[in-house]
């Protein structure tokens, strides 16, 4: 067995399609979904004559992404032809970025296995997509097992984000991804969808002995499209490696795929460097030029950052680091979250985190609904939390209350409504008879028959079993179908035991 201990070493380029309208060079649509090259036009098709204009859009989105990574927005970026045949891509070559990117520097902070760290970003450049080709089950004209190629992706707008070598586990790359995944849809730039493609990553993996400073050979993983599948590859590409280099052989550069069936990765091609590619600038268009007019402009108009939010939610609610990493898990629910601050006490804040934490966010799992698509509107969940500060309910009943507005499943065209719907849970309440009981005359009575029905318990919490005092209590919110004050009925059965 070997003495040797590894270190693992890993780069991400990950591929974030831009949320534009139409594609970086043309005016196609980038709709998903629709028949083979039906969303491809002349430029697309590489027909002669054609000249690409770029969609402006797709830079605000880039600029928009430099600026949440605390990275350079060039003032000056180039865009060139990187040369290479494949049949899905017609024009014989790709429109990107080379030696002068759009984003250059930046950083993305990750939390993993109870740690933290800053992964530091190389660059992120715009670049068009290529088309698909189509084998599984595609029929030729006559029926026959044939070779296609769907030219409606080429052109669709791409972000590349290109990491250092700094991460050395799957756990470390996954939770990264998951990180900028969360980014570029908080931004509004990506929608990131896996399975459709709008958002895939490249992993770079190579192995070197522990203390080593040279880098060992790296092979790069393509198009990976889940999270699952990232950690898998890794973890496969791992041990291949290892064993490969103890067994006496070396590793090669180059391209590999990972088949989830059998999860392995197995070799596509041998990897090409940049000069393989004979990157020039592209004669058709002109040097991109970003004013720091521009760059302000769109910084004015950025959303508040989910570490921003965390920080202030932190230091002036009181709220811990569990909850606000829960509530900035995505744009919907803070905003969500937001929304009922904005109509609450603060001290009402950690009992609005905990709904949200705990009902709120299990029924969103099993509904498999976002924030902003949930039955439960801000105004109700405002409403409940004022009835149970005020003692009209107890927790409990305020939970049965959600259940009971989450079933009443408000659709799609009545949520405008719901969201300015008040009285609902007022309106519950008095319709059920769900009002807490809080007379202590009548609360004393339902303990006065609770404890002669129960003189075993009594017994027991005066021989110094203090669970009994939690079972007599049980007793009692059953016996008041859960409307007595909690806090009254621990307070009178203490000194009627006493």
């Amino acid at each position: 067995m070997s003495q040797i201990e590894w270190e693992v070493v890993i780069g991400l380029e990950t591929h974030a399609q831009l949320r534009t309208h139409s594609k970086i060079f043309s005016g196609a649509s980038i709709a998903f979904g629709a028949s083979p090259n039906e969303q491809a036009c002349a430029l697309d098709l590489a027909l002669p004559g054609t000249l690409p204009v770029l969609n402006e859009e797709a830079v605000n989105h880039a600029i928009r992404f430099g600026l949440a990574i605390g990275s350079i927005v060039s003032p000056v970026s180039v865009f060139a032809r990187k040369n290479y045949f494949y049949p899905d891509l017609p024009k014989g070559y790709q429109i990107s970025q080379f030696s002068l990117p759009v984003v250059v520097g930046g950083t993305i902070a990750i939390e993993f296995d109870g740690q933290t760290k800053d992964i530091e970003l190389t660059r992120a450049h715009l670049e068009e997509d290529a088309g698909k080709s189509l084998h599984d089950d595609f029929q030729g004209p006559h029926g026959e097992s044939s070779s296609g190629i769907d030219l409606n992706r080429a052109g669709t707008p791409l972000l590349e984000i290109v990491t250092e070598p700094v991460m050395r586990s799957a756990t470390e790359a996954v939770a990264y991804a998951k990180q900028l995944h969360a980014l570029v849809m908080w931004l509004d730039i990506c929608d990131g969808n896996m399975q459709e493609g709008s958002f895939r990553c490249d992993a770079n993996v190579s192995v070197r002995p522990k203390g080593q400073a040279e880098f060992g050979t790296r092979c790069e993983i393509k198009n990976l499209n889940s999270f699952k599948f990232l950690e898998e590859a890794i973890l496969y590409e791992v041990r291949r490696q290892i064993e490969l280099i103890e067994d006496g052989g070396r590793v090669v550069q180059e391209t590999r795929l990972y088949d989830p069936d059998k999860m392995e990765t197995r070799s596509m091609r041998s990897k090409e460097d940049a000069q393989d590619y004979r990157y020039f600038p592209d004669p058709d268009l002109l040097p991109l030029y970003i004013s720091e007019e521009r760059i302000a402009s769109i910084r004015s108009t950025m959303p508040a950052l989910p570490k921003e939010l965390r920080e202030d939610w932190q230091n002036q609610l009181g709220l811990s680091a569990y909850d606000t990493g829960l509530l900035t898990q995505d744009k919907a629910l803070a905003h969500y979250f937001m929304e009922v601050l904005q109509h609450i006490d603060s001290d009402l804040a950690k009992a609005a985190a905990n709904m949200m934490a705990g009902e709120f966010a299990s029924a969103m799992n099993k509904e498999g609904l976002t924030a902003n698509l949930a039955p439960v509107r801000p105004t109700h969940l405002v409403e409940l939390l004022k009835r149970t500060k005020d003692g009209t309910i107890s927790n409990k009943i305020a939970k049965e209350i959600f259940s009971q507005i989450w079933e009443l499943g408000i659709t799609a065209s009545e949520r405008q409504e719901a969201m300015m719907l008040a009285g609902l849970v007022d309106q519950i309440i008095d319709q059920k008879g769900l009002r807490q009981i809080s007379d202590v005359g009548a609360i004393e009575k339902i303990i006065d028959q609770v404890l002669l029905e129960n003189p075993k318990s009594v017994e027991e919490y005066r021989s110094g079993k203090e669970k009994a005092f939690n079972a007599l209590v049980g007793q009692i919110m059953k016996a008041s179908k859960g409307k007595a004050n909690p806090g009254q009925v621990n307070t009178l059965l203490k000194q009627k035991l006493a």
